[in-house]
Parts: C-alpha cells; structure tokens; sequence
C-alpha cells in the first residue's frame, strides 16, 4: 500500500492493526534491495499487520515528522505512534523478529 503525506492519517494512525511503513526512495540502491523482503512479508502478515510504503522525495512532511535522515527506514507503528525504528537493509528474519513484538504488544 502506498502511503502520502494526505493520507497518513486515515490510513496508518486509524489503522485497526500495527503498521509497518518503508520510507524509501528511488534511487536508494539499499531500499530496491530490501523490496522483496517487504513484499513477502506483506503476505505472511496480512490480517495482522498492515504493511506500507512511502516514498519520501514525494512526501517529506510525514519523512521529516519522524526525523528519517537515511533510508531505507522501516517503522513500526501503533495507532500512529512510533514503537520500534530498522534502518537500513536487514534480514528477513530481524525484521519479523521485531514485528512480532509489537504485534503481541
């Protein structure tokens, strides 16, 4: 799901389960690397956490309301709120890890 500035706030701070938002961008090498890795996990995780993307050359309010200064960032969110920041590429495997916390939070 691609998420904008205009619609941060309907679809990740009302959102009824946590959110796990990529900010990237298109030229950033390291977040093309970590796509697949986002797409799986979209599928493994669907109904239990909504997974998102947002593009911060196109929308740097919401980029600079969290201070994202590299990319690839992966948030977690709950209700809008952060709970637990990746940056940069990691594992599948990390990334599920922390996800799983805040899904049984």
């Amino acid at each position: 799901m691609a998420i904008t500035d205009a619609t941060f706030a309907e679809q990740i701070e009302r959102s009824p389960v946590p959110v796990l938002l990529d900010m990237w961008a298109p030229w950033c090498g390291p977040c093309r690397i970590l796509t697949p890795v986002i797409d799986a996990l979209a599928g493994e995780l669907d109904g239990r956490m909504r997974v998102a993307k947002l593009n911060i050359d196109d929308n740097p309010g919401t980029a600079m309301r969290f201070g994202v200064q590299s990319i690839p960032t992966l948030l977690l969110l709950k209700n809008g709120q952060e709970l637990d920041r990746i940056v940069g590429v990691q594992s599948k495997a990390e990334i599920l890890r922390r996800v799983q916390r805040v899904i049984s939070n």
